[in-house]
């Protein structure tokens, strides 16, 4: 066997023998195209003979790829949540592991998989119409953002009242826009996690309303999350503190609202680090996903980073935890 051949055939097993700490997990449907990179194999591995030689390139070559053990650190309280994590954008690393591949419920930080397919399927400009179901099923004292029937708005305001004032009834309106129903855009959101290479994740709704089906992970969070800071529009609207929509309601009259972003870091609520930009992100709280943040910031040196943390104690606790980790390991 030739040298590189030799190389290329040790790569592939390596890259075999990596994944088998996540086999045994619940089956799941597979979809067209979709990256498994919890189960990667050589279909990944692309080899092309050059005149110098051989190039081989790996899937996920500029993902932060983990494995299973968790971060001891004296400097991070991990009672403080069930689940955390700190992945270095630029280098590829994840300096900070803690149970990143257990499932958990996602509370709101489901919005961030609605708003990045509005943002691949839908026009910013479009206008939508809220419908009777959008807002008829949804407990009041959930968070909303006071859309009422026959309401017209734009899908770029939506999306603020959406990612800023974590409104359960824009999850709607938007996944009605852009898929025809909920059920309809749940099927578009499975298929896109899986797309993305997030195969631990599943998706009943497009707000994050709990149910026993409806799960992710810290791992599956961050590879959402790092697509859809791809999109300009989507950093815009996640970096905004306050925002002043307009939009119509069903008899043309203008409505205006204040949204602001439940951020803390971006409210003033809690200090950020020092050293530490937040730039944005999104929470999610229920009484079953407990307190949830992923949050998108640059460090002392500039470089970009994504820190998540699912089921915190209680709010304090999950911004403590995030602080801890962004000072020790950002």
């Amino acid at each position: 066997m030739k040298y590189v051949e030799k190389q290329i055939a040790f790569l592939l097993i390596f890259v075999l023998c990596s994944s088998v700490f996540l086999t045994g997990c619940k089956e799941r449907q597979d979809v067209e195209n979709a990256y498994q990179i919890y189960e990667t194999t050589e279909e990944y591995v692309s080899i092309g003979n050059t005149e110098s030689g051989s190039e081989l390139s790996l899937f996920a070559s500029d993902l932060c790829v983990g494995g299973t053990e968790n971060t001891e650190s004296d400097e991070v309280n991990a009672e403080c949540a069930e689940s955390a994590a700190v992945f270095q954008l630029n280098s590829g690393e994840i300096t900070y592991s803690q149970n990143i591949y257990e499932k958990n419920y996602p509370a709101s930080t489901t919005k961030i998989l609605t708003a990045y397919l509005a943002l691949t399927y839908g026009d910013p400009n479009q206008v939508l119409t809220v419908s009777d179901e959008a807002i008829d099923d949804l407990d009041p004292s959930s968070s909303v953002c006071g859309l009422e029937k026959g309401d017209q708005i734009t899908l770029r305001e939506a999306l603020y009242g959406l990612m800023l004032r974590s409104g359960n009834d824009a999850a709607n309106v938007i996944a009605e826009a852009i898929s025809g129903s909920t059920e309809e855009f749940a099927d578009l959101m499975n298929e896109a996690a899986q797309a993305l290479g997030a195969t631990h994740s599943h998706f009943v709704n497009p707000h994050g309303l709990p149910d026993d089906d409806h799960y992710t992970t810290a791992y599956d969070l961050y590879l959402i999350f790092n697509a859809a800071i791809q999109n300009e529009d989507f950093v815009d609207i996640i970096s905004t503190i306050s925002h002043d929509a307009s939009y119509l309601d069903a008899e043309g009259n203008t409505v205006t609202q204040t949204w602001t972003n439940t951020n803390g870091y971006l409210s003033g609520t809690y200090a950020q680090p020092d050293g530490v930009t937040v730039i944005g992100g999104k929470t999610g709280t229920t009484g079953a996903a407990g307190y949830c943040l992923v949050l998108y910031s640059t460090n002392k040196s500039g470089e970009p980073v994504i820190s998540i943390v699912m089921k915190g104690n209680t709010r304090f606790d999950m911004y403590t935890i995030m602080s801890q980790m962004l000072s020790a390991f950002s």
